[in-house]
């Protein structure tokens, strides 16, 4: 097998390039505002569908993110041989209607199923546009490019809180709305029609605008065609470089841990230990959210491009574990002081550096795995963070609250202790992943240099028995 590649000409200005990211990030900021939506509207749906908090939390977290994380692989295998945006589009889709479907749900079971399907549409998005920004953008663009994509879903997640407030306010004061062919529905209801329903104009844009770019760095077989790679493929690609996966993916995912847990748990802690009421919380974290997090994805972004303009081949690994150190002490003490306002100081550093890993994850991934199994291996590592960070992370510090401490204004211990210790395993991790990354790169150039050279010689070969092959005849 070889490599073949392709880069745009000197001085090209990605115009197009860039719509297409544009785009990409509008469709992360709907995904956000829809799989988060459920959480601010938690009273009126358990007093109208009669249900349990623990079936409530079933539909916030199991439902989507168990879905989420196990398809993001069949979809990714798909994105890796056919076209990616009509793929991701078909994913906005689906997610959008099951948004909306969420507002006719009736009962648990109803409710249940939307929300599953909304987990399932929004796996299509990030392993697919991951694979297209890394064809579109030569190495030294890739960061910028995706953590561009990435301010989308703090820009959600912020959208969300922000609104948090004035959506449970509205919700006190309507009662019902009447809808043709639909009939009377509950602000609830009405609330998941609103933000779900603009998703199908995405998904229109990415099917009228946005075109499958030619694929760069495609693996090739012994005749020099494109070699249809499987899921069988990329899990051998992963095992061949264990100990880098093995960083990355969990040296990312404790990364992650951190960043849900502050963003999980900081609410309740700031109105358990200061005193602040739902819809402050809700603004303050959704600021914060907007002007930190999106800064900090930018910065990362940059830096991964800067340390690659250096010569550093590992800069991907690197920027992370420098972010990682960044959030250690913010991330940890910033729940221990007594001032609300040095808090809030520490949380918004914490939340800066927080963001680093969304570009630099991915651009690690695909500067080192090759095209046809980029969007496999991105749901492979989909996969380990969600189960590690939103399975693990966020439930642990409710165990921690509960059992250990048996108070729920001890939250902020328990998040100290999570933070610690998922930050720590992050940056040594990466630290020690950024060697191990370097190797995997030149074994796979070094593959790659030799088995070109075996091409170019059964090329070769075949070229030249094409030319004597009249000469035997004309002399038998």
């Amino acid at each position: 097998m070889t490599v073949s590649t392709r880069s745009k000409p000197a001085g090209k200005r990605y115009t197009y390039e860039w719509y297409v990211v544009v785009i990409c990030m509008l469709a992360y900021v709907f995904s956000f505002i829809d799989r988060q939506v459920l959480a601010l509207m938690i009273e009126p749906i358990k007093k109208d569908l009669h249900l349990t908090d623990t079936q409530f939390s079933l539909l916030q977290g199991f439902a989507f993110s168990l879905f989420y994380a196990v398809m993001g692989m069949p979809l990714a295998y798909l994105a890796d041989r056919f076209a990616r945006p009509r793929i991701i589009a078909t994913g906005i889709a689906l997610w959008s209607l099951a948004t909306t479907v969420c507002g006719v749900s009736q009962n648990f079971l109803h409710m249940f199923l939307a929300r599953m399907s909304v987990g399932v549409g929004e796996a299509a998005l990030s392993p697919g546009t991951y694979s297209m920004l890394s064809d579109y953008f030569p190495k030294e663009k890739l960061g910028r490019a995706v953590g561009i994509y990435s301010l989308g879903s703090f820009i959600g997640g912020g959208i969300a809180f922000l609104i948090g407030g004035y959506v449970i306010n509205l919700l006190k004061q309507m009662t019902t709305v009447s809808l043709p062919l639909v009939g009377d529905v509950r602000s609830w209801q009405l609330t998941f029609f609103i933000v779900g329903l603009p998703g199908f104009l995405i998904a229109l844009l990415f099917i009228l605008t946005v075109r499958d770019p030619q694929r760069k760095g495609l693996m090739q077989d012994g005749a020099g065609k494109a070699k249809r790679v499987s899921m069988g493929d990329s899990l051998r690609f992963i095992r061949k470089h264990g100990k880098t996966f093995f960083c990355h993916y969990l040296g990312f995912s404790f990364y992650a841990m951190t960043l849900f847990c502050l963003m999980s748990w900081t609410p309740a802690f700031y109105i358990r230990r200061f005193g602040l009421t739902p819809v402050e919380a809700g603004y303050t974290l959704g600021t914060i959210l907007l002007i930190a997090n999106t800064v900090g994805v930018f910065c990362g972004g940059w830096l991964n491009d800067w340390l690659m303009k250096k010569g550093r081949a590992d800069g991907p690994m690197l920027a992370g574990f420098i972010g990682a150190i960044g959030m250690l002490v913010p991330a940890v003490v910033f729940t221990q002081v007594g001032s609300l306002t040095v808090s809030l100081g520490l949380l918004v550093i914490a939340m800066f550096f927080a963001s680093f890993p969304m570009p630099t994850s991915t651009a690690a991934m695909q500067t080192l795995a090759p095209n046809q199994m980029r969007a496999q291996i991105s749901a492979v590592f989909l996969l380990v963070s969600n189960l590690i960070a939103l399975g693990v992370g966020t439930t642990l510090v409710a165990l921690l609250t509960d059992k250990v401490f048996g108070s729920p204004k001890a939250v902020g211990n328990s998040m100290s202790i999570v933070n610690l210790v998922a930050t720590l395993l992050a940056a040594v991790l990466l630290w020690f992943g950024c060697r191990q990354f370097r190797l995997s790169l030149a074994r796979e150039q070094a593959y790659a240099d030799s088995t070109s050279a075996a091409v170019d010689q059964a090329a070769a070969e075949v070229a030249y028995a094409a030319r004597t092959a009249p000469l035997a005849t004309t002399r038998t």
